[in-house]
């Protein structure tokens, strides 16, 4: 069962989403709040949580800042981040906060089960198409000059480019593995050290680091 926490601070919003979660196949909210801290403090106190629907546009600490803190301290926890906000900056701040994924509000709700198994399958989750995605960020960082620091480049192995192309094909780690003829569970030790080797927060990040040094091209996503 995937153990849901609802981050909003619209409570009619809030109610309406724990509603439509219940009809989705081993899914369940097990906590909602109009504030982050409090789903701080529920991480703190030992509640298990899988993924935290979170909103970006709340008064007491915003979305941004709670996926920063649970990045650092929760790392497990999955984040999908559902707001109404589509600007390239918006997108650039939620791959750089760390956030598995992004579901607009205006989006068809029968994707939202897709996109909580999603990011639990892939670790990552965008309503939009992952090469689109992957431009706006590449625009955003160019128009903002990024500091991005070429110099401290490292080198992925032909396997782990294997793993972040097939990521990006959407495969899931069920599925690289198959292809691969590997385990599951290597398959996701390759992704772990491919994040931490390139510094990422979530893969969304690989993919960019992965852009940035050619070790895949935007033709090949």
């Amino acid at each position: 069962m995937i153990r849901i926490a609802l981050v909003d601070d619209h409570q009619l919003f809030r109610k309406s989403l724990s509603l439509l979660i219940a009809t989705f196949d081993e899914v369940e909210v097990v906590f909602d709040t109009d504030d982050g801290l409090k789903l701080l403090e529920k991480l703190i106190n030992g509640e298990k949580i899988d993924v935290v629907l979170l909103d970006i546009q709340m008064p007491i600490m915003d979305g941004f800042e709670i996926c920063t803190r649970l990045k650092k301290d929760y790392s497990d926890v999955k984040i999908l981040i559902v707001s109404q906000l589509t600007t390239k900056e918006a997108v650039h701040k939620i791959m750089d906060c760390g956030a598995n994924g992004f579901f607009t509000k205006n989006s068809p709700p029968e994707l939202l089960e897709q996109a909580i198994k999603g990011i639990i399958n892939k670790d990552y989750y965008f309503d939009m198409e992952l090469a689109a995605v992957v431009r706006e960020a590449i625009l955003w960082e160019k128009k903002v000059q990024s500091n991005f620091n070429f110099t401290q480049k490292i080198n992925l192995t032909g396997r782990e480019v294997e793993i972040i192309l097939m990521a990006c094909k959407e495969l899931s780690s069920i599925e690289i593995g198959d292809k691969l003829c590997i385990s599951t569970r290597t398959v996701e030790k390759h992704r772990k050290r491919i994040m931490e080797k390139t510094e990422s927060k979530n893969f969304i990040g690989v993919v960019l680091y992965a852009l940035k040094v050619n070790a895949i091209y935007l033709e090949d996503i």
